[in-house]
C-alpha cells in the first residue's frame, strides 16, 4: 500500500492535466497511474480501464487489460 502524500496528489492533478482529462472520475485512475510510474521498471499494470491508465501512463507502463 502506497500512501497518498501531497506530492503524489500534485503529480496525479498533472497526469491528469497532460492526459486531457479532468474531474473525479479519473482521479483513482491517475493516482494509480502515480503509483505505477514512480515503481522501478519494468512495470505491468492490470486494469479494466486501459484506455484512460494508457493515456496516463504512455509507454512507461504495460497496461494489460482485463
Amino acid at each position: 500500500m502506497e500512501p497518498v502524500t501531497e506530492q503524489a496528489a500534485k503529480a496525479a492533478a498533472e497526469l491528469l492535466k497532460g492526459a486531457g482529462l479532468h474531474g473525479h472520475t479519473y482521479a483513482i485512475d491517475a493516482t494509480v497511474a502515480e503509483v505505477a510510474l514512480r515503481q522501478p521498471k519494468p512495470v505491468a499494470l492490470l486494469t479494466s480501464d486501459s484506455d484512460e491508465m494508457t493515456k496516463l501512463c504512455g509507454d512507461q507502463v504495460r497496461i494489460i487489460p482485463l
